[in-house]
């Protein structure tokens, strides 16, 4: 969206006037900043220049724009959580209506257009539990992840050429050799482990990278640079899901690297 870098801006401007009592200077680059931001919290541009005729006026509106894009962005955030909770359980229904429910209230279009592709892909996702039948416009491990709960609950999985070729696709992801790949696909009962692999891989990855993130910027924040290098290193040492040791990786170059000067 063409206003992020705005919402950046209007979040200093806010900060600047609403918390530490600067005074609010209407400068023609700031009211065309608050003109432009207004409309892409859905103010209408007529009550935005009336707002901008006065300073009060023109603080209240900077006040409730900040209020819009916080609350639209801890709504948003918090809604993800608690559907991704209920997808991951099955529960594709009360995922969705999670979404729903912030479509009912939110009135930013960009935030807006953010829950309804959560939406459209929770929707997609409950089509591939249900039926089995993969959808290329998916996300890959999420697809596997409605498989999988397809087989639990005593669904066959059907080895279909779609599974073979993502199956192919995720298993390198996940640090699944081409042989072990290969040897998995031979039947239904293999792909299934094969999948379930995957998914449990990067399940534990995700675990343990978040766990030495959270170590990791407490030592960092108290002074402890080399205990805080010590928790990526201790990821590395066990870590073979790619993805999760070049995050590892990239935060230990960034504890080496030198503090910028002031």
């Amino acid at each position: 969206m063409n206003g992020e870098t705005d919402w950046d801006d209007v979040w200093e401007l806010a900060r600047a006037v609403l918390e530490n009592g600067a005074p609010l200077n209407l400068t023609d680059e700031t009211r065309a900043l608050l003109l432009r931001v207004a409309q892409e919290v859905a103010i209408s541009q007529q009550d935005a220049e009336d707002a901008l005729r006065s300073l009060s006026a023109a603080t209240t509106m900077l006040r409730e724009i900040d209020r819009r894009i916080h609350d639209g962005s801890w709504r948003l955030t918090d809604a993800r959580s608690r559907a991704k909770k209920l997808r991951d359980e099955g529960d594709f229904d009360g995922a969705q209506q999670v979404m729903r429910d912030v479509l009912t209230v939110e009135v930013i279009p960009f935030y807006r257009e953010q829950a309804e592709i959560a939406l459209e892909s929770l929707a997609g996702l409950a089509e591939v539990h249900a039926t089995g039948q993969l959808n290329p416009n998916l996300h890959d491990r999420q697809q596997l992840a409605a498989l999988s709960l397809r087989v639990q609950q005593g669904h066959a999985l059907e080895l279909t050429d779609d599974l073979r070729v993502l199956l192919r696709r995720t298993a390198p992801t996940a640090a699944i050799s081409e042989a072990e790949t290969e040897e998995a696909l031979k039947s239904p009962e293999g792909a299934e482990a094969l999948m379930g692999m995957v998914l449990s891989r990067f399940r534990e990855s995700e675990r343990r990278f978040l766990t030495s993130m959270y170590r990791m910027t407490s030592l960092r924040d108290s002074g402890d640079i080399e205990g805080a290098r010590q928790q990526m290193r201790d990821v590395l040492s066990v870590e073979i899901v790619p993805q999760y040791r070049q995050m590892a990786e990239e935060q230990l170059r960034g504890l080496d690297s030198p503090p910028r000067k002031s």
